[in-house]
């Protein structure tokens, strides 16, 4: 069975921004869909992050800081279960299915710093895989098509319904359809065992890094750098 046929988890954040180094998680949801699209199981969280949320990132999820603060978990305890269950989706061999992994995973391994607790690398003993990206497969098996690749745009190019985007349940759920559509359509990818399909695109990842690097260097920025790790970017010594 390939694995766009088996059981998969979707894992999405909603935060206070774009920086993995300083930005802090709102929302957080885990959602098991197994193999005829139904949703087995749902994790949903609500975090006071201890700072105020920017109104930009308010506008697009939706969750203030006064909300957060009325009825959202302590931050810290409530990274340590995030981190928990993404571990034990990951020892348990179900693909983990994140949109711009590099991003979200990046962002909960940051936290757990910030509060001193074991990453989902320590809890596992290893990088986090099998990842599925549907935005480093998407670049990487059309790689020349123009326009937007955010996960509302994969949804419109793939016929996935995207009915609620920026709740983390509902993106979760979308970027999970979105890769099973990939897996039907883009064979060489389906077929690919997930720990193969991983390191595809750990090489993909970097591949597409260094290409916008170069092209932001031409055009905008000679200084220019792009991670290229993934699907977490190594911490700052």
């Amino acid at each position: 069975m390939s694995w766009h046929q088996g059981p998969l988890v979707g894992f999405d954040l909603e935060t206070t921004g774009t920086d993995v180094e300083s930005d802090r998680i709102v929302t957080a949801a885990l959602v098991r869909l197994e193999p005829d699209g139904t949703v087995s199981e749902q994790r949903t969280w609500l975090l006071d992050p201890g700072v105020a949320i920017p109104e930009q990132a308010a506008a697009i999820h939706g969750i203030g800081t006064d909300h957060a603060r009325r009825h959202g978990a302590r931050a810290a305890s409530a990274v340590g279960e995030i981190a928990h269950a993404v571990a034990e989706v990951l020892r348990s061999g179900v693909p983990l299915v994140v949109m711009n992994a590099r991003y979200d995973l990046s962002l909960l391994d940051r936290e757990c710093a910030r509060y001193g607790l074991d990453s989902v690398e320590q809890r596992i003993g290893g990088v986090p895989s099998p990842v599925i990206d549907p935005l480093v497969i998407d670049k990487h098996v059309d790689k020349y098509r123009k326009g937007k690749r955010a996960l509302q745009a994969l949804c419109e190019h793939y016929g996935v319904t995207l009915s609620d985007a920026h709740e983390a349940s509902a993106d979760a759920v979308a970027a999970v359809r979105v890769v099973r559509r990939m897996g039907e359509r883009h064979r060489p990818v389906s077929t690919l065992p997930p720990t193969e399909l991983h390191a595809l695109q750990v090489r993909a990842a970097a591949e597409q890094s260094a290409s916008l690097q170069a092209y932001l260097r031409r055009t905008a920025d000679p200084a220019a750098v792009v991670e290229p790790a993934w699907p977490v970017i190594p911490r700052r010594r």
